[in-house]
């Protein structure tokens, strides 16, 4: 493997594994302290740091057009908050499988919103995923079955992001990052406003504050390492090795929660994941007809992606 090959792979990786990390620092934090909270966190490390990074570039940051932008801001801020929700109260593989499905659905939705009629394998790799989710699902339905649900609408949340990226290709990724950002940081604000007084209680010791950078840490350079994999390498291939996440996520349930990872989970995880990367590395484009644009690769695997836990 030549060495312009292996570097963005190798990007790659590091970001899955600090994204894997977050999920980590997020689930330790669960009886600490509030899930919007440290949803907060993380979209403002994340905010910081990218309006930071245009400005040494000299990128114009935008704000009230196009309408597309919001629409992909809006949708992205409720899967983040949906990611948050379900790291706090699920094992962070089972979340980060869930929420990286998202090709699955663009298969979907591409059907129903532009009308474009998905091939025979496509309609096969969604079925498979929706069999990986019920058995993924199902040592949870006895418990906090809210939380898988939630995990699952995250990634359909996050597929309707990806869809509208393909017209925003004339805004700089770090603009966009920018936006999304924002309107996250407003929209986690705002509901922790509207909650405070039903909120769980916060443990503000060393320990938590440390939880709480390492979200921030761990979640923003996963964004920087993931926008410069996709700079450098082909996103297509760049974004099935981001699926590695879910294989860290397993490592930290294991070694540090002492989970039991049962045939069926185990089973359902691969149904999942083994369609996601097919999809993934065809670019999850249905067959080309002759009217409408088709979502390409970079649609749903840029750099302008937020965080998986986006």
């Amino acid at each position: 493997m030549t060495d312009p090959v292996l570097r963005p792979a190798l990007w790659m990786l590091l970001s899955a594994f600090a994204l894997a990390t977050m999920g980590a620092f997020t689930s330790a934090l669960s009886s600490r302290c509030d899930w919007l909270l440290i949803a907060l966190v993380r979209v403002l490390f994340m905010l910081i740091s990218t309006v930071i990074l245009a400005h040494s570039a000299g990128v114009k940051l935008v704000l009230f057009r196009p309408r597309t932008l919001w629409i992909r801001s809006l949708a992205g801020s409720f899967s983040l908050v949906c990611n948050f929700f379900a790291l706090t109260r699920l094992p962070v593989a089972d979340v980060l499988t869930l929420t990286n499905a998202y090709p699955l659905w663009i298969v979907l939705l591409t059907a129903l919103l532009l009308r474009q009629s998905p091939s025979t394998s496509e309609y096969l790799s969604v079925a498979s995923g929706l069999l990986g989710v019920v058995l993924i699902q199902r040592p949870h339905l006895s418990g906090d079955n809210l939380a898988a649900t939630v995990a699952l609408v995250s990634s359909i949340s996050t597929a309707c992001a990806m869809l509208g990226l393909h017209r925003l290709k004339a805004i700089d990724p770090r603009a966009i990052v920018a936006h999304f950002a924002g309107v996250a940081s407003l929209i986690a604000l705002g509901w922790l406003v509207m909650r405070w007084g039903s909120m769980t209680p916060t443990t503000l010791n060393a320990t938590t504050l440390l939880l709480l950078l390492g979200v921030g840490v761990s979640g923003t350079a996963g964004q920087f390492l993931l926008t410069k994999a996709y700079a450098t390498g082909v996103p297509t291939r760049i974004a099935v090795v981001s699926l590695t996440q879910v294989i860290f996520a397993m490592i930290f349930d294991l070694a540090i929660w002492h989970r039991t990872l049962s045939p069926l989970t185990l089973l359902g995880s691969a149904l999942v994941l083994a369609p996601t990367a097919w999809l993934t590395s065809r670019g999850a484009r249905p067959r080309s007809q002759p009217h409408g644009p088709t979502p390409t690769a970079v649609d749903i695997s840029a750099p302008r992606q937020p965080s998986r836990t986006a």
